[in-house]
């Protein structure tokens, strides 16, 4: 099916990771050029750059600073011409669980800026560019979480980050977004666990992997293309042009009641 993606110009900021990857891989498949956005990790996003059949350009920048978010988004213009699309997937998640009785001022702050800080700088810094380069259209998808949707115990501050953007964010700048492209459209998709590089090793726990599985009729996590498909049919115009404020949920049907009890 064809999407009518082919030459627009698509924004991934953290592009080096699982679901960064396979969402350049998937745009790359419908002929986006691509603004593959990396801070730690620069090398393995040139990497995936230079693995792409398509026109890519990789850009560095610390999301939770605001002087480079600007100058991220200045590179972009001036490589590609345009932003065409973002999608907003940086972000951290620690491994460890801590109860928020037990979660320090500082562990709650680091993770609020790296989440819901960096979503709104990039966000900002792409209307702005619309503001300065009026079009009809345009598309914003972020990437939250399940946790948003149910909550994490032992990740609040997480929750509390990712139901920022996939409620505050989204529902809001759906109606902001179209004063400045009266076709633009901001929607979101909530991953549950994915298969990814970084969280393999915790899935490889049999007994995780079953308390994981347990609340959704479909027996197993999602993989990284999962995700990336559902990114992609959201920012096609063509696909889902009638589609703004969507939380979508990426998670086998889960809910937030034991289905399969052990």
């Amino acid at each position: 099916m064809d999407t009518g993606l082919h030459g627009q110009w698509v924004l991934i900021t953290g592009a080096s990771g699982g679901i960064g990857q396979a969402t350049a891989r998937a745009f790359a498949a419908e002929g986006a050029g691509l603004l593959l956005h990396a801070h730690r990790h620069a090398v393995e996003a040139e990497r995936l750059r230079a693995e792409l059949a398509t026109d890519a350009a990789v850009l560095v920048a610390d999301l939770r600073d605001e002087r480079q978010v600007e100058e991220l988004f200045a590179a972009a213009v001036r490589r590609a011409g345009r932003i065409d699309a973002v999608v907003v997937n940086a972000g951290v998640w620690r491994a460890e669980d801590v109860p928020l009785h037990r979660l320090t001022l500082a562990e709650w702050r680091e993770t609020l800026e790296a989440d819901l800080t960096t979503a709104f700088l990039t966000c900002r810094a792409f209307l702005r560019h619309l503001e300065d380069s009026p079009r009809e259209g345009a598309s914003v998808v972020l990437v939250a979480s399940t946790a948003a949707l149910f909550g994490e115990a032992g990740h609040a501050d997480y929750a509390a980050a990712k139901a920022g953007m996939a409620y505050g964010l989204t529902l809001s700048l759906k109606n902001e977004i179209v004063r400045l492209a009266p076709r633009g459209r901001v929607n979101c998709v909530c991953p549950g666990w994915t298969a990814t590089p970084m969280a393999a090793a915790q899935l490889a726990d049999a007994a995780l992997f079953r308390r994981v599985t347990a609340t959704r009729p479909l027996r197993e996590v999602a993989r990284a293309e999962d995700v990336a498909a559902a990114v992609v049919f959201l920012t096609s115009e063509r696909l889902a042009g009638h589609l703004s404020g969507t939380i979508l949920p990426i998670a086998g049907g889960m809910e937030g009641r034991l289905l399969h009890p052990t």
